[in-house]
């Protein structure tokens, strides 16, 4: 079996206790037993667990003060926490009674805050855990983490477009359904279906909602969904200074995984060329951004640039510190170069960059010409943004 050195700094002090979300099986439960391998864990996917405590969630209380001292050093992982919302009283009361320390993890808030759930005001700190990060893989197969995306099993999995295929279909069912997190079942699978062509283009929500058959407050309302069950997230525009030039107002979005993204839009590569290679190889470069971004804790804006003329920055860290431009491309000419001139321009970046497939790192002009795999290591060595 396969073991990933995961880049998430996880350390709590005495007397902390942590949410950890993410996604479904982007490694969370493996990632905390690995860690915590002496801590007592409860999994609330186990049916006869969530049952038990759905009916009862004093039983965590008088489990826990049955336990023997030592059983009580290490965190007390709660696996699944949103399926028993009524368990977190619990918790509240034990850490401030008891003095113990819990991680909660799970796929979803979003039932805990409809619910009016107690979320221990502070008391918890909040990590994510993403898909695979290029560092955490090692040699990186760049088509092969296009197609397969980066959740744990799928990237290991020969036959990963059945495990895409199953993924899809479980996140609907026991995620969404499931939960209760929509009772509209053919419009939200209706507006699934609609990622394949929407996901990472500016989003027009009365479009979408057009081809759904449903209103635009049902669709903003159903991409609320997406975000709190950590299946995707927005990239706003960069306006810095409003213009009537800069589009401020539409915003793009992107699933959490360029696997699932792929699958959804009936993509498969054959070759590392090609509009829907770029489209992909833009947001396997996003996903390294925010991975970057949350697991070092310095949590930057990640945003997009353009104008109405097409001139286009596709990622603006930061207050427009950084540019970066991803081009799919093995040469870099001055036509390439356009959307991010503009944008040096108007705002002065400190950092531009070009992300390509070049061989070889190049200046031209002020603006940095990185093969990907060069600029992955710059980011990750703390070398793009501080």
């Amino acid at each position: 079996m396969v073991k990933f050195d995961r880049a998430l700094d996880f350390n709590l002090p005495t007397g902390q206790s942590a949410f950890l979300w993410g996604a479904r099986k982007t490694g969370k439960s493996t990632y905390l037993r690995q860690k915590y391998p002496d801590s007592l864990v409860y999994d609330f996917l186990k049916t006869d667990l969530f049952i038990e405590f759905n009916r009862r969630p004093f039983l965590l209380r008088e489990q826990l003060l049955a336990k023997r001292v030592e059983e009580l050093e290490h965190p007390i992982i709660l696996d699944e926490v949103q399926k028993v919302p009524s368990v977190l009283d619990e918790v509240h009361w034990l850490i401030d009674n008891k003095g113990l320390r819990f991680v909660l993890c799970g796929s979803s808030a979003r039932k805990l805050k409809r619910g009016h759930a107690n979320l221990l005001g502070g008391r918890a700190w909040r990590f994510e855990m993403y898909p695979l990060a290029s560092m955490e893989v090692g040699e990186l197969d760049l088509l092969k983490a296009l197609n397969r995306g980066l959740i744990p099993d799928h990237y290991l999995e020969n036959r990963y477009y059945r495990s895409l295929a199953a993924y899809t279909r479980d996140y609907l069912k026991e995620e969404v359904f499931d939960e209760g997190l929509t009772r509209n079942i053919p419009a939200f699978t209706r507006f699934f279906d609609t990622l394949g062509y929407s996901h990472g283009e500016m989003t027009n929500f009365s479009n979408i909602a057009r081809d759904c058959g449903i209103d635009a407050k049902t669709v903003k309302a159903y991409y609320e969904i997406l975000v709190d069950t950590h299946l995707g997230r927005w990239v706003e525009p960069f306006a810095k200074r409003t213009t009537r030039q800069i589009i401020t107002k539409s915003a793009k979005f992107y699933l959490f995984d360029v696997g699932i993204a792929g699958y959804l839009s009936g993509r498969k590569l054959e070759k590392p060329q090609g509009a829907e290679f770029g489209r992909a190889f833009e947001h396997f470069i996003l996903m390294e951004l925010v991975a970057y971004s949350s697991y070092r804790e310095l949590h930057f804006p990640i945003r997009f640039w353009r104008t109405k003329a097409g001139r286009e920055v596709d990622f603006v860290l930061g207050d427009g510190e950084v540019a970066i431009e991803v081009k799919g491309s093995r040469r870099i000419d001055r036509t390439d170069l356009k959307g991010i001139n503009a944008f040096r321009q108007a705002y002065k970046p400190s950092t531009s960059i070009i992300v390509c497939r070049e061989p070889a790192a190049r200046q031209f002009d002020g603006i940095a010409i990185l093969p990907w795999r060069e600029f992955l290591s710059n980011l990750w060595g703390d070398e793009i943004i501080r």
